[in-house]
C-alpha cells in the first residue's frame, strides 16, 4: 500500500487502557467492528489503516478488529523490542505482539535524548517520554483518533487521557519537551475527530472501575472541538465533506494514472539516488504536483476563453449600438452577443461544476506542503524533533473543508516500513540543500523563483503597455474628436466613437484577466520568497555544524508553509465567475 500512486487511505489511530475488563472485551470487539465497517461502507475509495502502538489491551483489539477486516496495520514503537517486551508479563502476550507485528509496517520512536545509550530505562519519566511520543505520533497522523477510556482525566504521561487531551486541544503530555513545539492550541478549526468508546478498568485488588459519570460501558460518540454528536448519526458533516475531498483525490490520481506514474517514476530514480530517503512522500507529491499543473492549464484556458468571449461582447455591442444601420443595428449583432455571452456562461459554469479552479489550489497546495515535509524528510529533520509535524503549521486557520490536504500530509509522514532508518544517518543534506534551495548559479528553489519573477514581470509589462496603448489610443481618439468634429463626417466621427469604445473593453478585459489571475501580487510572492531562499543559503552556507543546518532549514519550511496557505487564499476569493467580468 505504501508504495502505491492509487490512493492516499484513511488512518483510524487508537489510544487505550490496557487494563480492560474481560465481561466486557466482546462487546468492545463489537463495537470496534462496527466502526471499521462504517467507515469502509461510507468512504470504500479510502484504503483503511490502523495505526496502533500494539500494546496490551484496546492496542491490540483494535489491530485484531483492522486486520481482519483486510486493512493494513502500520505499528508505532515506542522503543526496541529489547526494552518493549519488557512490559509484557506472560509468554502469550509477548506472542500476540510478535505475531501482530510480522503483519505490520512499522515505525519505531527515536529515542529520547534523555535515555542512557543503551537503551531506555525500564521505569521512570525516560520510559515514559516514549510512550507519550509514540501516542502524539499516532494522535498526529491519524484522521480518526479511536480511544478506548473511562473518560476520566489522568497526569500519566502518555496514557489515554492525556493522548486524548492532546489530539483535541494541543496540549502536550508532561515528558515531553515543549521546546520545539508549535501546535496552534486556539485553533477552532482544526480537524480533531475523536471517537470514544467508553470502558471500565480493571484495576485488580480494588476491583472494576466503571466509566466516569454518566458514561456506561461500551457507550459511543464523537467527539469534536465544537462539541459531541451520537454515533448512530454517523460522521459529523464537516468531517464527511473533509473525507470525500480525499476521495476526490483518489478518483483523479486513478484518471490520471499513467502521465502520473511517468512523473512518478522519475522522481523514484532521483529519490534512489539519495538512498531512498522519503520514499512514501515522494508518490504523493507527484500525484499532486502532476494534477496542481494539470488542472492550472484548465483554467488558465477558461480564464482566457472567458475574457475573449467578454471581449467580444463588448465589441459586439459597440457594433450594434455605435455603427452605421448598414453595419450594425442588425439583429445579428444583438445575435452575436447572446451566442457570446451563453458561451462564456457555459465555458465558466462547466468549469464550475468540473471543479477546476478549487481543485487547482487545494492540490498545488497539498503539493507545496509536501515539498516542504519531503525535503525535510531528507534532511532528517522528523528524527530530531519527533512531536513537531509539517501538517501541523499548514493553513490550520481556514475553512475545515482544507483539512484533507493535511490528512493526505498525515499520511505521507507515515515511514514505509521495515529499514527505515529512525535517525537518518544516511541522509546527504548537503545534496538536499542543493536540490532544495539552490546556489545563486543556478537550481532548486533559488532558480525557480528568480524564473517566475522575471517570466511574471515580463507578463505584467506586457499588459502594461496593452492598457496604455489602449488609454493613449483612446485619449488621442478623443481630442480627435473635441477638436475636428465640425469637420469630420458623422459615420466618421460614429467609427471614431466606436473605436474608442472597443479599446475600453479590450483594455477592460485585459485587466480583469491579470486580476484574476494575481499577476501583480504573485511577483511579490515570487520576490519575497526568492529573499527568502537566499538569506537562507547565506545562513546555511556561514552554519558548522548538522543541528544548525537542521534548525535552519526547519524555520525555511515553516516560512514556506505559511507563504504557500497566503497564496491558496488569494486565489480562492478569484474563482472562476463570469458575471464579474
Amino acid at each position: 500500500m505504501h508504495a502505491s500512486i492509487d490512493s492516499t487511505p484513511l488512518i483510524l489511530g487508537v489510544t487505550s487502557h490496557r487494563n480492560l475488563v474481560a465481561s466486557e472485551v466482546d462487546g468492545l470487539r463489537e463495537k470496534v467492528r462496527a466502526l471499521i465497517a462504517q467507515l469502509r461502507l461510507q468512504f470504500p475509495e479510502l484504503p483503511l489503516v490502523v495505526l496502533s502502538a500494539l500494546a496490551e489491551g484496546g492496542d491490540r483489539l483494535v489491530a485484531e478488529e483492522g486486520l481482519d477486516a483486510g486493512a493494513a496495520l502500520i505499528a508505532v514503537l515506542p522503543m526496541p523490542d529489547s526494552a518493549y517486551l519488557e512490559d509484557f508479563e506472560s509468554r502469550e502476550s509477548r506472542e500476540q505482539y510478535e505475531r501482530l507485528k510480522q503483519r505490520a509496517s512499522f515505525v519505531r520512536m527515536p529515542r529520547s535524548m534523555h535515555s542512557p545509550a543503551h537503551g531506555v530505562s525500564p521505569r521512570g519519566e525516560p520510559r515514559d517520554a516514549q510512550y507519550a511520543a509514540a501516542g502524539m505520533f499516532i494522535a498526529s497522523h491519524c484522521h480518526v483518533l479511536l480511544a478506548i477510556w473511562d473518560g476520566r482525566e489522568s497526569e500519566l504521561a502518555g496514557g489515554t487521557a492525556q493522548i486524548v487531551r492532546y489530539h483535541m486541544d494541543g496540549i502536550l503530555p508532561g515528558a515531553i519537551e515543549r521546546r520545539r513545539v508549535t501546535r496552534p492550541l486556539l485553533d477552532l478549526g482544526d480537524e480533531s475527530l475523536l471517537c470514544h468508546l467508553a470502558c471500565s478498568r480493571d484495576t485488580g485488588a480494588d476491583g472494576i472501575l466503571p466509566p466516569v459519570e454518566p458514561l456506561a460501558p461500551l457507550e459511543m460518540r464523537w467527539i469534536t472541538q465544537l462539541g459531541e454528536h451520537p454515533v448512530v448519526n454517523g460522521i459529523p458533516g464537516e468531517f464527511t465533506r473533509m473525507f470525500e475531498r480525499m476521495v476526490g483525490f483518489n478518483r483523479d490520481m486513478q484518471r490520471y494514472r499513467q502521465p502520473i506514474a511517468e512523473r512518478h517514476r522519475a522522481r523514484m530514480a532521483e529519490a534512489d539516488a539519495q538512498g531512498g530517503a522519503g520514499r512514501y512522500i515522494e508518490p504523493l507529491f507527484s500525484a499532486a504536483d502532476w494534477l496542481a499543473v494539470h488542472f492550472q492549464k484548465r483554467v488558465l484556458l477558461t480564464l482566457r476563453g472567458i475574457h475573449v468571449l467578454g471581449a467580444l461582447m463588448g465589441i459586439a455591442f459597440v457594433a450594434y449600438s455605435d455603427l452605421p444601420g448598414s453595419l450594425g443595428e442588425q439583429p445579428v449583432m444583438i445575435d452575436l452577443f447572446i451566442v457570446l455571452f451563453l458561451g462564456g456562461v457555459v465555458l465558466a459554469r462547466m468549469a464550475h461544476h468540473r471543479d477546476w479552479h478549487r481543485k487547482y489550489i487545494d492540490y498545488r497546495a497539498l503539493a507545496e506542503g509536501l515539498r516542504v515535509q519531503r525535503y525535510w524528510r531528507l534532511a532528517g529533520i522528523p528524527a530530531d524533533e519527533s512531536v513537531a509535524f509539517a501538517h501541523d503549521n499548514f493553513m490550520q486557520k481556514q475553512d475545515i473543508e482544507l483539512g484533507w490536504i493535511r490528512n493526505v500530509m498525515r499520511a505521507a509522514g507515515l515511514d514505509p516500513g521495515p529499514g527505515t532508518d529512525p535517525d537518518m544517518a544516511r541522509v546527504d543534506l548537503e545534496r538536499t540543500i542543493g536540490e532544495w534551495i539552490g546556489t545563486s548559479s543556478g537550481g532548486g528553489q533559488l532558480a525557480y523563483y528568480a524564473s517566475k519573477c522575471t517570466e511574471r514581470s515580463h507578463t505584467v509589462t506586457v499588459a502594461r503597455r496593452i492598457g496604455n496603448l489602449c488609454l493613449w489610443t483612446g485619449i488621442a481618439l478623443c481630442i480627435v474628436l473635441a477638436v475636428f468634429h465640425r469637420m469630420l463626417d458623422t459615420d466618421i466621427s460614429t467609427y471614431l466613437v466606436a473605436v474608442i469604445g472597443v479599446l475600453a473593453f479590450v483594455a477592460a478585459a485585459r485587466e480583469s484577466y491579470a486580476y484574476r489571475k494575481a499577476d501583480r501580487e504573485l511577483i511579490k510572492q515570487y520576490r519575497f520568497m526568492q529573499h527568502l531562499f537566499t538569506g537562507a543559503r547565506k545562513s546555511l552556507d556561514a552554519a558548522g555544524d548538522v543541528r544548525s543546518k537542521r534548525e535552519i532549514l526547519r524555520e525555511l519550511g515553516d516560512a514556506s508553509l505559511a507563504e504557500h496557505a497566503e497564496w491558496a487564499l488569494m486565489h480562492r476569493e478569484r474563482p472562476l465567475e463570469h458575471g464579474r467580468l
